[in-house]
């Protein structure tokens, strides 16, 4: 064994490749970027297998499908709203089933630190009735991702695991081990993976076969664990993945801890969970995120004689993060000791486009073009940009999901609304915009386009975009949009007059136009002074 220090994103890649890895996938999104940033690094430096930024994620699930169905053992990455974009063939897959081991990781963010909402991947897991596992330290995220591997060539299905910011993005020594080889191509592929509705309906029939022989597994494996305590009977705790960690700092110096089962494997080890409720009176829920574990445990009307707390009972917050603070509370326990801040205080501060952005100087140019205009709306879309809607430029109005500014601002424009601005960015319009530009340049909808070309994908740290410079303009062109209504802007303070003028110039064209902002991330230009 050697050890060494890693973040949570980065255990779960290394974990991976000492399985065997042979391809890996992922569409950059906080808190899993940095899982597909590890591994791209290692194998440049390995050549020893493929590591691939997608153009979305569900192009980079339905690769990391192709690499399994190929025999090979394939990884695919994605923050728990990319597993939105990937469900189709997610839930598919789980029809299918998997030939060469094929590890989903999808990384939660409660608390919504850089997300738009807090839904909890354990659900995906259970829609689609596969094996999950959820790490509640980095030693146990290498070791469960090295595991994961091997249990989905067992079950013949693909397996997820959800991390959550917390382990995601903080780093702590993991003990690795040695490496096994990769899988041997297999050239043949099943004729039962093309899912007809005669094949599909005798694979789901498989699949519901392995789920009591998945709920022995996990309630089998050494990741789950269960401690009863003989003097206590009182109170018991469920505690999943992260908030296991929280449940031991909380009570760390305290003699004895209560009765409690350690839940990282799904489907729920139903055994061990009843082994703890009738082993005590009150059980107490805690898990990061949805209250996943509680509403199976207590459903429509609880347990007869059992009292069950956590979010649902008010214990614990609804939303956001616990902590090992909170939970100390719902145990009953008083506040740890704690230092008071000491020193200036600092006041927050909101996030902000860097310095010398050139979103910056689009937005200047789009609000002065719009001043005047009754009713109008910007649709916007997930980037850097977004923080256009901040001051000091208010200049967006919404943002939803990746590439969601084309459609609103057409079914906008489609009920009257004038003008219909969209702003996007290059990496978000490759990812999901062509779609709606094209049914948008079918109808030649009275709308105008902005698409912000800096040339990276800025947000998530500059990974790389598969829509930018000539190429945009051509792919653009090549849905339909006229000629004469595509215009190129270069977003810069000595350009401004002129800008406004070509922006005013397609608002006031009565069908589709688009306008590509051009100027390369002020944060990859320093990259490449440096």
């Amino acid at each position: 064994m050697s050890r060494q220090i890693l973040l949570g994103d980065e255990a779960v890649a290394l974990g991976a490749v000492h399985a065997g890895l042979s391809a890996a996938y992922s569409y950059p999104g906080t808190p899993a970027s940095e899982i597909l940033e590890y591994l791209v690094r290692l194998a440049a430096e390995t050549q020893a297998f493929t590591a691939v930024w997608s153009v979305n994620e569900k192009v980079a699930y339905e690769e990391a499908l192709g690499a399994s169905f190929a025999g090979k053992r394939a990884l695919v990455s994605f923050k728990h709203v990319g597993l939105n974009v990937a469900a189709d063939p997610f839930m598919n897959s789980a029809i299918t089933g998997a030939n060469g081991g094929f590890l989903v990781v999808s990384a939660d963010d409660p608390g919504m630190h850089s997300s738009q909402n807090e839904q909890d991947s354990r659900y995906y897991v259970q829609f689609a009735q596969i094996f999950g596992y959820e790490p509640s330290d980095h030693q146990e995220a290498y070791d469960m991702a090295r595991e994961a591997f091997d249990v989905s060539e067992r079950f013949g299905l693909p397996v997820l695991m959800r991390l959550v910011t917390r382990l995601s993005h903080s780093r702590s020594p993991v003990a690795t081990r040695e490496p096994r080889p990769q899988n041997e191509l297999n050239k043949g592929l099943a004729k039962d993976w093309i899912l007809l509705p005669v094949n599909a309906r005798r694979r789901f029939g498989q699949l519901l076969d392995r789920q009591a022989e998945m709920v022995r597994f996990g309630e089998a494996s050494r990741f789950n664990v269960l401690r009863l305590a003989e003097g206590d009977r009182k109170l018991g705790v469920i505690a999943s993945g992260v908030a296991y960690n929280y449940f031991r700092e909380a009570l760390a110096g305290e003699p004895g801890l209560p009765s409690f089962l350690k839940v990282s494997t799904y489907p729920l080890p139903e055994g061990l969970i009843r082994e703890l409720v009738g082993h005590v009176e009150t059980v107490l829920v805690l898990e990061d995120g949805y209250p996943f574990i509680e509403r199976q445990i207590q459903g429509l009307f609880g347990i007869p004689g059992k009292t069950v707390l956590g979010k649902l009972s008010g214990a614990l917050p609804a939303s956001g993060e616990l902590s090992p603070d909170i939970v100390r509370r719902a145990l009953g326990r008083p506040p740890l000791p704690a230092l008071a801040p000491s020193g200036l205080p600092l006041a927050g501060r909101p996030p902000q486009l860097c310095v010398g952005c050139s979103h910056a100087d689009t937005f200047k140019a789009l609000n002065k073009a719009l001043e005047g205009a009754s009713g109008s709306n910007v649709f916007s879309d997930i980037g850097c940009y977004t923080l256009g809607a901040l001051p000091p430029y208010n200049a967006i109005h919404s943002c939803v999901c990746m590439g969601a500014s084309i459609g609103m601002a057409r079914g906008a424009s489609d009920v009257g609304l004038h003008p219909a601005v969209s702003v996007i960015g290059d990496s978000t319009f490759a990812h999901s915009g062509i779609t709606p530009l094209l049914g948008a340049a079918q109808a030649d909808t009275d709308m105008t386009v902005i698409i912000l070309d800096n040339a990276t994908t800025a947000m998530t740290g500059g990974q790389p975009t598969y829509g930018s410079g000539e190429r945009l303009l051509r792919l653009v062109e090549g849905l339909g949009v006229p000629k004469e209504h595509l215009r190129t802007i270069e977003p810069l303070p000595k350009n401004h007059d002129k800008n406004v003028q070509i922006i005013k110039d397609e608002i006031g064209h009565r069908g589709l136009s688009v306008i590509v902002a051009v100027r390369e991330c002020v944060q990859e230009q320093r990259k490449k002074r440096s």
